[in-house]
């Protein structure tokens, strides 16, 4: 079964989602994105008023930079590498832990076109999610298509794990 592939319209849907959660709760949300380069916290913003509810977006490419702004550990990366459920959930936390956030969202995948391996495929991805006072936990996804296909799916199930935390 191919699942479609969300349109602006569908990913506008759900951040208003998100919003409205995030209001009723007063919780103010931070991401922490690497395969999707910002785009969640671009979802999320593109909405008026967001900054009632939305603290900050980190972008973490590198090792260094997941390390550095998240407090990911060295040896985490080295051992699994940044595509993992290990370092998703210390994103996660990380994200939490540097702002005044109520609930995180982190990302890491491989959108392609190309860093796909045997084990972990184009389209891999770990979403981790964390309210302030819980636990963190963290799905594994694999998604198809191309880059921008992989990535607005990456952004769908961030802003859909989001709404199912803020909302149970």
């Amino acid at each position: 079964m191919t699942v479609p592939v969300p349109t602006d319209a569908d990913l506008y849907a759900l951040a208003e989602q998100v919003a409205a959660a995030a209001q009723q709760r007063r919780l103010m949300l931070v991401t922490a994105e690497s395969c999707t380069g910002g785009w969640i916290a671009k979802a999320l913003t593109d909405l008026p008023g967001s900054s009632a509810w939305f603290d900050a977006g980190v972008v973490t490419y590198s090792y260094g930079a997941k390390e550095a702004l998240l407090g990911v550990n060295p040896r985490t990366l080295e051992r699994t590498g940044a595509v993992s459920e290990e370092t998703a959930l210390e994103m996660v936390s990380g994200a939490l832990a540097r702002f005044g956030a109520g609930m995180a969202v982190a990302v890491t995948g491989i959108a392609g076109p190309t860093g796909g391996t045997p084990d972990k495929p184009v389209g891999t991805v770990w979403i981790g999610w964390k309210r302030r006072g819980g636990y963190a936990h963290a799905t594994l996804f694999h998604f198809a298509g191309d880059r921008e296909a992989v990535r607005r799916q990456t952004v769908a199930a961030a802003l859909n794990g989001v709404i199912k935390a803020l909302t149970d």
